[in-house]
């Protein structure tokens, strides 16, 4: 009888061990003091308890009452709210959830890649934008970068903060100067969700529902629901630590106290492994790596070739470098993935005979390590290019293992899962998106899949058709000599044509890009532009949101005559020449040649050329960086780049 006893109460123990453990009502982690909720709408809080549990959820004198159902899942609505706060959110179950400092304003999703991810403290005059980012009704919330093989209920941390000079330098740039014309403008509080992933496909953030109706992305989601995750990551991270030597690196032992001990000419590689450059080192076996990795090239001098100093064209470096001579430095760039590294290298430190070159590459994201063309790599020394492409030593001094899991990029839905899913239902306002450029070589395709995942967003959150604003692409890359295709430009096609969709803007940053940096620093003007777009679109204010844009052609006399919408108060050429720029058109050979062009009227412009006698096509700002496109509307916003022929381009 006594162990009879003895196991009852080991049995209640445990029991009410378990009440406690799981007895606490819980909230999602998108909920937390600081927070903005939705005015206008009935506003969703949801969340977790025991079975059966009784609910209360106490806002603005407002209490409401529910239960948790089988699952443990409990939500209630609050009614409409008015623009307000700060106010208590009090969820009570058989614990209490105290919730403080909640304003009632305007809530805005802010998606996308790298240009969206891109923080104030990286962008244009960031000292002072931080200095003066005072903004208390403002509140940011960051979601964790994550990826998941099935939809999540929850993101593992985050947080909502007050905006300012502490808490905005890391926060997404674009998201937080839309946020901030809309406070000004409507005086109210604002509240930005960021949730971005630079390097990113428009696919990955699609739901496994509407993705799998897709024929292009069926084979791969199916693949990815059927894989096993978890034998996956062990035998990733098991390769990873061999490539590596047996372990993964956390310090960078090439530099120990600011000496950079692997520069030496002396210093022993033997042991290093052999490197291939100019080529990323994920494409040689280094995949889902980060951090420093360490570059050694021998290369021999003559007396004669070391009487002068010579110049090292070293190719591009993703992302920093620091380039050393015989352990000498000779130059270092920061965060110029993009660059070609030329250093002069004093004929001081050069040897007759054995000389070493040394690079230490460090790559916080995506691609890693020296690349570019193998032409741009060589030591100038007079009239004589030494190549130094081919084999060199490498090895990763620290290593920043990105994900022992699947990339973002792997397979479609990935970030819906992890990124977005635990956010649906959460009361929005609507959605800003900055996106594309990872997509840019299948523009044809995404036509398709860019609305598809506006939809899918909208049937998720069940709150109708929501303003759903993005970003066309930048200008990037150096301007063409002559007319030609463009990804780019069929991308932002792409973009353009999913303006039919309903309570849908597009903001342009055609003229505020730059030609070496994918990551134009502006993003003031992003916001800015953004921000128009939903003062009329969702705010129903009588503002001109968008530059002109193309609506019709005429042909008659050799000439093109083209009608433009969105003209605002009239066109205008932003040149002190009073000029056109960015046109050209073709004939029946379809080869485009640069045009004349000129305006005719508030909404008009002619385009011809002497080389064109019959024109039956006229394109503007068709390439990845059309350079000085002039064309404005009064109100000081560019005219889309457009073509007005249906013909194949370079995309699939």
């Amino acid at each position: 009888m006594k162990q009879v006893n003895k196991s009852i109460l080991i049995a209640t123990i445990l029991a009410l061990f378990y009440f406690n453990v799981h007895a606490d009502v819980k909230l999602p982690k998108i909920f937390s003091s600081n927070m903005v909720l939705q005015q206008g709408i009935e506003i969703p809080v949801w969340g977790w308890a025991d079975q059966g549990e009784r609910i209360s959820v106490t806002f603005n004198g407002q209490t409401l009452r529910t239960r948790a159902n089988r699952e443990g899942n409990w939500r209630v609505n609050l009614p409409e709210q008015n623009y307000g706060g700060p106010y208590d959110l009090i969820i009570k179950g058989k614990n209490t959830i105290e919730l403080q400092n909640v304003m009632v304003g305007e809530v805005w999703i802010c998606s996308g890649q790298s240009n969206m991810q891109w923080r104030v403290d990286q962008s244009n005059n960031p000292e002072e934008e931080i200095a003066a980012a005072n903004y208390p009704k403002i509140r940011l919330f960051t979601v964790p970068r994550a990826v998941a093989q099935f939809p999540q209920e929850n993101i593992s941390e985050g947080e909502w903060v007050e905006c300012s000079p502490e808490t905005v330098a890391g926060f997404s740039a674009v998201g937080y100067f839309f946020g901030r014309d809309l406070h000004q403008e409507l005086d109210v509080p604002v509240g930005l969700i960021h949730t971005s992933w630079g390097g990113t496909v428009a696919e990955t953030w699609i739901s496994p529902n509407t993705i799998s109706n897709d024929p292009d992305f069926r084979e791969k989601l199916m693949e990815l629901q059927q894989m096993d995750l978890e034998g996956y990551q062990k035998t990733r991270l098991e390769q990873i630590k061999e490539m590596l030597g047996g372990e993964i690196p956390t310090e960078d032992k090439g530099m120990v106290d600011g000496e950079p001990v692997w520069a030496g000419l002396d210093y022993s590689d033997g042991h290093w492994r052999s490197i291939k450059t100019p080529m990323y080192w994920e494409n040689q076996g280094y995949i889902d790596i980060d951090g420093i990795g360490w570059y050694r090239k021998e290369i021999q001098l003559n007396e004669e070739q070391t009487n002068a100093n010579l110049t090292l064209h070293l190719g591009k470096v993703d992302d920093s470098d620091i380039t050393f001579i015989n352990g000498i430095e000779i130059g270092r760039t920061e965060n110029k993935y993009n660059e070609d590294r030329i250093y002069t290298i004093d004929k001081k430190y050069l040897n007759p005979g054995r000389n070493m070159i040394v690079v230490r590459v460090h790559d916080t994201g995506g691609n890693g390590g020296i690349w570019g063309d193998p032409q741009n790599q060589f030591l100038a020394i007079g009239n004589e290019k030494m190549d130094i492409s081919g084999d060199w030593k490498f090895r990763i001094s620290k290593a920043e293992v990105r994900s022992v899991n699947v990339g973002p990029n792997s397979y479609p839905s990935l970030l819906f899962n992890a990124m977005i899913n635990p956010l649906i239902s959460y009361g929005i306002k609507g959605a800003i998106w900055y996106q594309g450029e990872s997509n840019a070589g299948r523009a044809k395709q995404y036509q398709r899949v860019f609305p598809s995942l506006i939809t899918d967003w909208r049937n998720h959150w069940q709150q109708g058709d929501f303003p759903f604003l993005f970003v066309s692409l930048a200008n990037y890359t150096q301007p063409p000599q002559e007319p030609g295709e463009s990804n780019w430009a069929e991308l932002r096609e792409a973009q353009t044509k999913t303006l039919s969709l309903p309570n849908t803007g597009m903001a342009l940053a055609i003229d505020i890009g730059e030609a070496d940096d994918i990551h134009p620093r502006n993003k003031q003007d992003v916001g800015k532009r953004l921000a128009l777009n939903a003062f009329k679109i969702a705010y129903g204010k009588d503002v001109v949101h968008s530059g002109p844009m193309y609506e019709s052609i005429e042909f008659k006399e050799g000439k093109a005559y083209i009608s433009f919408s969105e003209t605002g108060s009239g066109l205008a050429v932003k040149d002190r020449y009073g000029y056109l720029k960015g046109f050209t058109v073709a004939g029946p050979d379809r080869k485009f040649r640069w045009a004349k062009a000129e305006l005719v009227d508030h909404e008009t412009v002619v385009v011809y050329s002497k080389e064109v006698p019959n024109p039956v096509s006229v394109r503007f700002g068709w390439a990845n960086n059309p350079d000085d496109v002039n064309l404005y509307n009064r109100e000081g916003l560019p005219a889309n780049p457009f073509r007005t022929d249906n013909w194949p381009g370079i995309t699939k």
